[in-house]
């Protein structure tokens, strides 16, 4: 495990073997560990990435409050430092919203992207503003997420239980449910809304989404195909975390990502000049 200093305080982040490198961003809550199937299975010849967000894991309390934008400023800083080059983008939930947000700012640091359940396609309403608002504070979130946390990931799997066990127990600490209650408040700011920015991405892109999502149905993700030109969906019987329901399928899809946008270096990736979005295929 390794730390580094960013303009948003220190943040963990490990290594996995050698290569091209994937770096992979969890959702609020959760750690690196949400990963660990998957990273055991992606192929010699790729580099896994994991970090931390800000009081989770192994990262301390930020300096600055975790939102969207904070997230974002901190992978761009570490992309800048880890892989300058370029990198492969895996993100759930408000991973995914940093991931997209970091291919439509600085497309030179994103190779192909991979989207899991991500936030910023969904539109707004007034029920899920109350809920953001709700989650913005630690009491809330402290009684909720035990329920809240067995409704989302909707557990079949030893890595869904442990990945919803670690998500309890990081809104349990000071340091986790002050950044998971900033996290959620920065998701009624209007910046969380991707939709008019997300037709500049050119990064390949893969969309991997759990049919029985509750915070982010299938319909956001249909948004996200329709924006994203020439991406695909990928839809897995699972909850908000398809990652840790089906690791096999998401590292497959990840893998061959990865094949493609590093095979494919030389090659321009000019939205004009890419396919229109391709149906759904089924998990």
């Amino acid at each position: 495990m390794i730390r580094v200093s960013t303009s948003a305080g220190t943040v963990a982040y490990d290594s996995h073997g050698s290569g091209d490198p994937i770096v992979l961003l969890p959702s609020g809550g959760h750690d690196q560990h949400d990963y660990d199937e998957i990273r055991k299975l992606l192929p010699d010849g790729l580099r896994s990435i994991a970090i931390d967000w800000p009081g989770h894991g192994r990262s301390p309390a930020g300096t600055a409050a975790s939102t969207e934008l904070r997230l974002a400023q901190i992978v761009e800083e570490l992309l800048e430092s880890l892989t300058p080059d370029g990198a492969v983008l895996a993100g759930n939930s408000v991973g995914g919203n940093v991931a997209a947000r970091l291919a439509i700012r600085r497309p030179d640091l994103v190779k192909a992207l991979m989207i899991i359940d991500g936030g910023g396609f969904e539109g707004s309403r007034l029920s899920g503003r109350l809920f953001c608002a709700l989650m913005s504070h630690p009491w809330f979130v402290r009684r909720i997420y035990p329920l809240f946390s067995h409704a989302y990931t909707r557990p079949r799997t030893a890595a869904d239980h442990r990945a919803r066990a670690r998500a309890i127990a990081i809104t349990r600490t000071t340091p986790g449910v002050t950044a998971v209650t900033e996290i959620w408040r920065s998701f009624n700011l209007p910046e969380h809304d991707l939709r008019a920015q997300a037709g500049r991405i050119t990064a390949p892109t893969v969309l991997v989404w759990g049919r029985r999502d509750p915070v982010l149905p299938l319909r956001a993700a249909e948004t996200a195909r329709d924006l994203i030109r020439g991406s695909r969906l990928v839809v897995i019987d699972s909850g908000h975390l398809p990652h840790t329901t089906s690791p096999a399928a998401v590292a497959a899809e990840l893998t061959s990502l990865a094949n493609s946008a590093f095979d494919g270096d030389s090659q321009t990736h000019d939205a004009q000049n890419r396919p229109p979005a391709t149906k759904e295929t089924q998990q």
